[in-house]
């Protein structure tokens, strides 16, 4: 039914498809440097003075998502650094019309209280849902 060279033909793309769906795994893991942070830790990074402090770097709904009627849940991954910064946002999740952009300021605007673990200061990834809802 299949010839030997058809056998390896198929054998090749799956083994390009493979290779590249690992490059854009690690892509959106942050690459390279995040092995770096923890994704669990003994004590998780939390934002200082709460969620409220986050919704407070948000001053405004984006008026592209207000005019279009889009609410809902934005999923943001937070690497919060050693000293409770948080180096970099990625949109885990998002809707759109300005909210993801929104609510990526509004998590690096915000000091962390740092995670540790085993006793040690660490770096940390932290999954957060910031709710964009209309009035």
């Amino acid at each position: 039914m299949f010839t030997r060279t058809t056998k390896t033909v198929a054998a090749i793309i799956l083994g390009l498809f493979i290779l590249t769906s690992g490059s854009v795994l690690a892509n959106y893991t942050g690459g390279p440097n995040a092995s770096a942070y923890l994704a669990f830790a003994e004590k998780m990074p939390a934002p200082v003075g709460g969620l409220k402090a986050i919704y407070s770097h948000i001053t405004s709904y984006p008026k592209v998502a207000e005019k279009a009627g889009i609410q809902g849940k934005v999923f943001v991954l937070a690497y919060v650094d050693e000293q409770g910064n948080c180096e970099k946002a990625d949109i885990v999740r998002g809707i759109g019309g300005g909210c993801d952009e929104a609510a990526v300021e509004a998590v690096k605007a915000t000091k962390f209280t740092p995670g540790s673990h085993k006793g040690v200061t660490s770096k940390v990834k932290l999954s957060l849902s910031i709710v964009f809802k209309l009035k």
